[in-house]
């Protein structure tokens, strides 16, 4: 009997939760909010503007993006773009079905090496640097389509007979720099360069920046906060594997004598406190004060007292760090498995 082997190759891209492409964030239909052009059915029929123009106009009317947005994604693009041509490639895949949007209008791009793949020109292989030159240009035309798409938020915007209204749209709306940024990224006469859109952006890369150093301050502050949980979790993992344990070494009484009573003791202080009226006192700041303290092993003393008032212990919590971490490496030694040798 004959295998049949079959040739495949899988693209592997990271996944982002709840993402969403830029031609879902920032285009909509060409028919809003169920409108109906009246010269749509009938082409032929005289009018003031084209079809193709009119939608333009109302895409770019209806909530048109802000332009310190725009520029973010400039920025963005252009930057990955830099890498990607600096390394002597071209992306090709610059499309808004292709940019995914993620936290914080976070661009990410996807697909990228597919076109490498399944379009391979092999009439050009004799001159490989000069056909990625090609598709760097290729890159930034591209790119020049997507920022004109934005500023008119239509896809129709990038089609060649449109594009002179785009540009007239743009110049009425936003400023002159955005305007002389498309220009050159939609001139083919010219030889064009990623690098030389930096003195186009100007001082709003400082802005860009600022706003990427607060996000990371941000995440660095939570990052910092789980790792704080993440430590009052081990901790809380120790004290729970050694209290109320009913059996250990065919001890059943193990976890209610020595250093474990000290910790039982210790548990009832910090989460099993009442009020004189015997209500239960819940301060959230009183157990992560009291676990801090324990996982730090300070002098500091503590009382504490057995169920039945009847017994009192004064402890400092580095004695109880040391019965603490004692007591665990027995029960950690005890679940390691043993050979039996025979």
């Amino acid at each position: 009997m004959m295998k049949h082997i079959i040739s495949a190759m899988v693209f592997v891209y990271d996944f982002h939760p709840g993402s969403e492409t830029l031609l879902t964030k920032h285009f909509a239909s060409d028919s809003m909010n169920g409108y109906v052009d009246p010269f749509a059915t009938d082409p032929s029929a005289p009018r003031p503007y084209s079809h193709h123009k009119n939608s333009i106009l109302r895409h770019q009317q209806n909530n048109k993006l802000p332009e310190a947005l725009i520029w973010n994604y400039i920025i963005q693009l252009t930057s990955a773009l830099r890498i990607i041509h600096v390394a002597g490639l071209a992306c090709r895949s610059l499309d808004p079905t292709k940019i995914i949007i993620t936290v914080g209008n976070r661009l990410r791009l996807s697909c990228l090496g597919v076109m490498d793949v399944i379009i391979n020109d092999t009439s050009t292989a004799s001159n490989p640097v000069g056909l990625i030159q090609h598709y760097q240009q290729e890159d930034l035309t591209s790119l020049g389509k997507l920022v004109l798409a934005l500023a008119c938020k239509s896809t129709m915007a990038v089609q060649r007979e449109n594009i002179s209204t785009a540009v007239e749209v743009v110049t009425r709306t936003y400023t002159t720099d955005l305007r002389n940024l498309i220009m050159y990224l939609l001139s083919p006469q010219q030889r064009r360069s990623v690098t030389d859109l930096m003195p186009m952006i100007g001082a709003r890369f400082y802005t860009q920046l600022d706003s990427v150093q607060t996000r990371t301050d941000v995440l660095e502050n939570e990052v910092s906060k789980e790792m704080e949980n993440g430590r009052l979790f081990r901790l809380l993992v120790k004290l729970g594997s050694i209290n109320e344990r009913p059996e250990f070494n065919m001890d059943g009484t193990w976890s209610e004598t020595g250093d474990r009573y000290m910790l039982k003791l210790f548990r009832d202080y910090v989460f099993h406190q009442v009020t004189e009226d015997g209500r239960p006192w819940l301060d959230m700041a009183h157990v992560v004060q009291c676990l801090n303290k324990l996982d730090t092993g300070v002098p500091e003393k503590v009382c504490l007292m057995s169920r039945d008032e009847q017994s009192i212990l004064v402890v400092s919590y580095a004695e109880l760090k040391h019965c603490l971490e004692q007591s665990y490496d027995e029960v950690l030694n005890a679940s390691a498995p043993t050979d039996n040798v025979t």
